[in-house]
């Protein structure tokens, strides 16, 4: 069975240090097998700022999972990554692309059953000429340039209690009442639906779709979107045989009760879908990207530089991340598309 790619993320963030802590915590909280892509050096460094006492191999991907047991296995890169927390520097850039590109590849070529990303910093990266804009996007482009085939990418955010998407995602609220379609509410459902069944095992997911405004609008006296365009996609993917409420007002969503009649609650704009799921459970929570052709989960943090190489990062996040990914990939095998 091949084990997951974890990609190093920002070097100067607490990616290095949640990817070694991961692993020494591997039979404490019976973490899934993988392979780090990363420079071995930042690693045994930043290992070392932390007096953390972790044996290094390198290897290939082919090779990585008899290595687990007994030592962190590195897939080394090409490009060297320096260990300077709380420094980005544009000279990692090409080392932090890489290390996706090369995970991408071993996941579409069956190397790895799914990719796992600590966060990257953004600034270094485009300061280096990269034109994406974000990791996500670029993982798409990567899965396009292989498959020949565009994907559209889904944001989840999965915790223990609550799974939620947003329709829309990094742009700022004022524009989010011009830019939100009833076309991309019911495009995301689909995609949400299709890997709820696929990669999550659920037979027949339920969704519920939160209102825009507050109450849902109030009948119009408080802004006609939801009924505009957020009823009316709701209707349509209900007529397709998608199981699907809403829209509901988003203040009432999110309580116990009303967690359990749903799967994933689709959210109108970013923090109305992450706020929930991080108060509820931050250190448990999962980005999953929904809609790609592999498996692809992340922490739900950030590069954290302000607390890098001091040694208070917890892996929580990521160990929950490698959990899911595996048992992603495991549902996928066993209900192909």
């Amino acid at each position: 069975m091949p084990n997951l790619a974890l990609t190093v993320g920002e070097p100067a963030g607490i990616g290095p240090e949640i990817l070694v802590s991961a692993w020494l915590q591997r039979r404490k909280h019976a973490v899934p097998a993988f392979y780090a892509l990363a420079d071995p050096s930042l690693l045994v460094a930043r290992a070392k700022r932390l007096n953390l006492d972790v044996p290094i191999v390198e290897t290939s991907a082919e090779q990585a999972i008899s290595r687990f047991a007994d030592a962190l296995p590195v897939v080394p890169l090409e490009n060297n990554l320096t260990d300077a927390p709380g420094q980005p520097a544009r000279e990692n850039a090409a080392g932090v692309i890489e290390a996706i590109t090369r995970a991408v590849q071993d996941t579409m070529s069956g190397n790895a059953d799914g990719i796992v990303t600590c966060p990257i910093a953004k600034k270094p990266l485009y300061d280096a000429g990269f034109t994406f804009p974000g990791h996500t996007e670029f993982l798409g482009h990567l899965a396009q340039e292989i498959t020949g085939k565009p994907a559209t990418q889904v944001m989840m955010m999965a915790g223990p209690d609550l799974r939620t998407v947003p329709v829309t995602v990094h742009q700022s609220l004022a524009t989010v009442p011009a830019t939100l379609t009833r076309e991309a509410i019911e495009e995301t459902a689909r995609v949400v639906t299709r890997d709820l069944v696929q990669r999550f095992g659920i037979e027949r997911p339920r969704l519920a779709v939160a209102g825009l405004n507050p109450h849902a609008g109030e009948g119009g006296a408080l802004g006609e979107e939801d009924a505009r365009i957020i009823a009316p996609a709701v209707a349509a993917l209900r007529a397709e045989g998608i199981d699907v409420v809403g829209p509901l007002p988003a203040d009432t969503m999110f309580h116990a009760d009303a967690r359990r009649k749903y799967d994933a609650a689709l959210c109108m704009y970013h923090d109305q879908a992450l706020i929930p799921v991080k108060a509820l459970a931050f250190d448990e929570t999962v980005n999953v990207t929904l809609g790609l052709p592999f498996i692809r989960t992340s922490p739900d943090h950030g590069t954290a530089f302000d607390i890098a190489g001091k040694g208070i990062a917890r892996p929580d996040s990521l160990i929950a991340a490698l959990k899911l990914a595996r048992q992603l990939a495991d549902n996928a095998a066993r209900n192909p598309a």
